[in-house]
């Protein structure tokens, strides 16, 4: 029993260690994998021809190091203000859309914009904010 509960406590622990190192448990995608699930969606959604898919792959796999590398500059020179480093961020997400509005055409792009591009979005931490679910009081 003793060795039971030993083993348990141990991996607990170890469950625990991984949790708080991982950042929030959830990784950063490398540039490449945020492209290849554009790509992706890009395709099943509106079917678009492979040079097309090869051209918008290379555009975002160049924006997104981009970012990564200016996210990585902001960071070392320690936590940037909230506001400063969501201008920045914003400029690339700005960028983004002007490479998909540059392939789709106004239909598919509000398609994108309205349905795609918001369930692409990872799972946001929870804790801030507004009111409780149901209203609260």
């Amino acid at each position: 029993m003793k060795k039971v509960l030993f083993v348990l406590t141990a991996f607990f622990s170890l469950a625990m260690a991984a949790s708080a190192q991982g950042g929030g448990g959830f990784p950063r995608r490398t540039a490449e994998e945020r492209a290849a699930a554009i790509h992706q969606k890009l395709d099943s959604a509106f079917k678009l021809d492979a040079a097309t898919l090869a051209k918008v792959d290379t555009a975002l796999t160049a924006l997104y190091k981009a970012q990564d590398a200016k996210r990585q500059e902001m960071m070392a020179g320690g936590m940037p203000d909230r506001e400063t480093f969501q201008a920045e961020m914003k400029k690339f997400s700005d960028a983004q859309s002007e490479i998909l509005k540059a392939v789709l055409n106004k239909d598919q792009y509000e398609i994108w914009k309205e349905k795609i591009a918001p369930s692409m979005r990872g799972p946001r931490p929870g804790g801030g904010g507004g009111p409780p679910p149901g209203g609260g009081n």
